[in-house]
């Protein structure tokens, strides 16, 4: 498995997809993820069509344990942002 591309490297790449220099890659990368952010953390959801949906989702008032201890304690409903991977994505990576 190779390493993770790094936020320079990808803004690097998308200037080069969109033939312009990497501060108006870089200016759009953020905008971009400030939008799926607000959006997100807002309630809503953010659909990337061939990459994947992101959303909001609440979990309930549960018991979970403290693996170091075994000790069970209730965990407060909370919220959690999921993501779900587009068919594309998944058929052009299963090749």
């Amino acid at each position: 498995m190779s390493k993770p591309m790094t936020k320079t490297q990808l803004v690097a790449a998308l200037a080069e997809e969109m033939g312009t220099d990497k501060k108006a890659a870089g200016g759009a990368l953020d905008a971009i993820c400030g939008l799926i952010t607000r959006e997100v953390s807002g309630g809503g959801a953010v659909t990337l069509p061939g990459v994947g949906k992101f959303y909001l989702r609440e979990r309930p008032e549960r018991m979970v344990r403290n693996p170091a201890t075994g000790e069970q304690f209730k965990k407060e409903a909370d919220k959690v942002v999921k993501v779900t991977i587009a068919k594309a994505l998944k058929d052009s990576a299963n090749g």
